[in-house]
């Protein structure tokens, strides 16, 4: 593969010098899509002349798979008319997705430059909501008549669906525009030519509302092992279909989003190195202050709890231990909950099953956890007897250890149980499960499990605190 596009770069480099557009545009329009997008990232330079040159049709395959940046920036340096042949030669549902990304000023100049039928489809499409299947669908799709024979029904593939997005399935409806079923070219083939569709039909079609959530419809095409499903309004009239390459696409964003969100920022919405300094800073600075303030929270805490530290100052030696503990466990927690939630595994009404699972799993945790940080002031302890290390435990060790290990039990728990529950409570409020980030459970058990270690140790070390 490297070797192929280095030998395509030399070619077209060599080409370029020479200044013939002829061999320019033979070499261009007999390479692969996906290396001649290869070339444009590589060389962003010559974006605008390889996007010229190319022919009308594998220039929009080529820009449907770029990055939203180089995308804006084609617009941005191509001549107006060019940039309408590509708009108007793109798949309806791939030119709403570009443009939905762009200021509603941008957007009118270049809806202007459309044909009039793909302005009114454009349009149309746009004026649903953002992140619904809506925008998702083309209305470029083969569809019968329950009246049509295989006969007519071969005659109207001929006819149409050179332009379709996808000839795999046709689409049957009633004389309402209803949608009755959907037919696998396969069927047909091994129909005879005089039966009607009717007769092939079995009632079985699965279908997407066009208001549907993109999440949704992706866990739709997973579970039916779909290429295509029909889109329907309210009333059941077959308004277009999606096909699997957007949801694929939709899937790489929305992960892509998670997981940025996971770690503690707003989504990019475009590629690391192409997003501009201020704006990566202002994606990251929001959540950094909620933390950092939410942090002030630790300090208060200590400050509360100053008198014990003060009678045990031991006590103070194991602060680092017990809040990371707590946060790495509702890390863990938090992460594989948002992950389960996003793949379909885990629904909200799994919940009783997932707390009762992880708070066995931080029980066992915490306990694991309890006994290894017991045996380790038990050791250290054992050391500062045989004056290897100073003695700071004194005659508490035993009372401390058990502090320590029974307040890890504790906020394992605590921690298992923040980070599974909050996705899902985000979930049922509406929100977005990725918001309570690794990050915002791990500051909000980092504070709580201060609290549980102070209130453990009074409990075992009180003797300590009255005096």
């Amino acid at each position: 593969m490297e070797f192929e596009l280095k030998r395509l770069r030399d070619a077209l480099k060599q080409t370029l010098n020479s200044g013939d557009e002829a061999a320019l545009q033979a070499l261009l329009n007999s390479q692969n899509i996906s290396d001649i997008a290869a070339l444009i990232d590589e060389w962003p330079e010559y974006t605008a002349q390889i996007m010229t040159t190319l022919a009308v049709h594998r220039a929009a395959s080529v820009f449907k798979i770029l990055d939203i940046s180089t995308q804006k920036s084609i617009v941005r340096e191509l001549h107006s008319s060019r940039t309408a042949a590509l708009l108007n030669e793109l798949p309806a549902d791939d030119r709403t997705d570009f443009l939905e990304e762009l200021p509603k000023k941008v957007i009118r100049d270049l809806i202007k430059l459309l044909d009039p039928d793909e302005r009114k489809i454009t349009l149309s499409l746009l004026g649903y909501p953002e992140d619904s299947v809506g925008r998702l669908m083309t209305p470029e799709y083969v569809y019968l008549s329950v009246q049509n024979t295989v006969s007519e029904a071969f005659d109207i593939i001929r006819k149409v669906g050179a332009h379709m997005e996808t000839i795999d399935v046709v689409y049957v409806v009633n004389e309402h525009g209803e949608l009755v079923d959907d037919i696998r070219i396969k069927d047909l083939i091994l129909a005879t030519p005089h039966t009607r569709m009717d007769q092939i039909t079995d009632d079985r079609v699965i279908a997407l509302n066009v208001n549907d959530d993109q999440e949704h419809a992706s866990q739709v095409f997973k579970m039916n092992n779909r290429v295509a499903l029909p889109v329907t309004d309210d009333y059941n009239i077959l308004l277009g279909i999606v096909t699997i390459d957007d949801i694929l696409w939709v899937t790489d964003e929305e992960y892509s989003e998670d997981m940025q969100k996971i770690g503690g920022t707003e989504a990019l919405n475009e590629p690391y190195l192409n997003i501009s300094f201020f704006k990566l800073i202002q994606k990251r600075v929001g959540w950094l202050v909620i933390l950092f303030f939410s942090e002030m929270l630790t300090s208060s805490a200590m400050q509360y709890f100053a008198k014990e530290l003060e009678a045990a100052i031991m006590l103070s030696f194991f602060v680092p231990l017990i809040m990371s503990s707590g946060g790495n466990s509702g890390s863990q927690a938090s992460t594989l909950i948002i992950q389960a939630m996003t793949v379909g595994e885990v629904r909200l009404s799994d919940w009783w099953r997932v707390m009762r699972r992880e708070i066995m799993s931080g029980l066992t945790l915490g306990s694991i956890l309890g006994v290894i940080g017991f045996f380790r002031i038990a050791f250290w302890h054992y050391l500062m007897l045989h004056g290897v290390m100073q003695d700071v435990y004194g005659t508490h060790w035993v009372e401390l250890g058990l502090a320590v290990g029974f307040t890890l039990l504790g906020v394992v728990v605590w921690g298992t149980f923040s980070g599974s529950m909050l996705p899902m409570l985000l979930k049922k409020l509406g929100a977005d499960p990725a918001v309570s980030s690794a990050p915002f459970v791990s500051t909000l058990v980092d504070v709580t499990g201060l609290i549980i270690y102070f209130s453990v140790a009074y409990i075992f070390l009180h003797e300590l605190f009255i005096a």
